[in-house]
């Protein structure tokens, strides 16, 4: 019951947390101000809580690594927001278990099973139900808005396949996701200089929503950590991914985002692709 309880927490900060890059993406502020603002949280947080450094190489590398492929992502993302609704760009950022899979079994040597076909094509209905052309102005926008979160899913999968490589090699879980949290800083610094150098401007709304998002990232990894290690991972990982419906719906009351019959055709079809996925 405690998995349950701690694999829905990180199904909330998820949800939580896609809102607010949508609320962020909405106005013209730095993108890599905010992101240096929630690895300096996430990486304070971290600080706190018990690491094993023996194995510091693997930790080292393996955090650089996958910190790359987490702000990375996650930069994409917010910019994908900024283009499209937060509801297609949400359920299609969890379709990252799709490449997750082939990467597995191209680096890893795992096999790929009849559900996991099944959730494979779920996800390509998914994503061609939030492709299907609309009555909205700005299309061409949109479909990069689209383009990008794919990108960003893409990118995302590297750093689960890179997690999976750093803990084979007994990289350290608290300090990997600490250093992910520097690699943010470091990443949004650089992101920073070289694309708004018009846009370095630090105010109180920036800082607020970043706090709250560094809040809600912390927790993602924190709760969906505690949720593997006390529940089976194929019942606890489907939950915590379901944040995309909570998302629609915050952007729908609170964004006036409209849902159509195609998107919510899209997020049924992604719910399934997770379900088969994980199993």
């Amino acid at each position: 019951m405690a998995a349950i309880i701690f694999a829905v927490c990180s199904l909330f900060c998820s949800a939580l947390n896609d809102f607010i890059f949508k609320l962020f993406a909405d106005k013209p502020q730095s993108r890599g101000i905010f992101a240096i603002l929630v690895g300096v949280v996430w990486t304070v947080v971290m600080a706190f809580l018990p690491m094993d450094w023996s194995h510091w190489q693997a930790t080292v590398i393996w955090g650089i690594i996958s910190g790359f492929f987490s702000i990375a992502a996650n930069l994409m993302l917010i910019e994908a927001m900024g283009m499209q609704s937060a509801g297609i760009c949400s359920t299609i950022y969890r379709l990252n278990l799709v490449p997750v899979v082939f990467g597995a079994w191209l680096l890893l040597g795992e096999t790929i099973s009849a559900k996991n076909w099944i959730g494979i094509l779920f996800a390509v209905i998914a994503i061609l139900c939030f492709m299907a052309p609309g009555k909205e102005d700005g299309q061409a926008k949109r479909k990069l808005g689209i383009y990008l979160v794919i990108g960003a899913a893409l990118l995302r999968a590297g750093m689960g396949i890179s997690y999976k490589y750093g803990f084979e090699q007994l990289a350290d879980k608290n300090a990997l996701t600490m250093i992910n949290g520097i690699m943010w800083i470091v990443g949004g610094g650089l992101y920073a200089l070289i694309r708004e150098r018009d846009k370095l401007a630090i105010n109180k709304r920036i800082c607020t929503i970043s706090i709250l998002s560094g809040l809600f990232v912390t927790g993602i990894v924190f709760f969906m950590a505690a949720s593997v290690k006390l529940g089976d991972a194929s019942i606890v990982l489907p939950i915590a991914q379901m944040s995309f419906p909570i998302t629609m719906i915050l952007s729908m009351i609170f964004l006036k985002e409209k849902a159509t019959i195609a998107k919510w055709i899209g997020i049924a079809a992604a719910a399934a692709a997770i379900i088969f996925l994980s199993v």
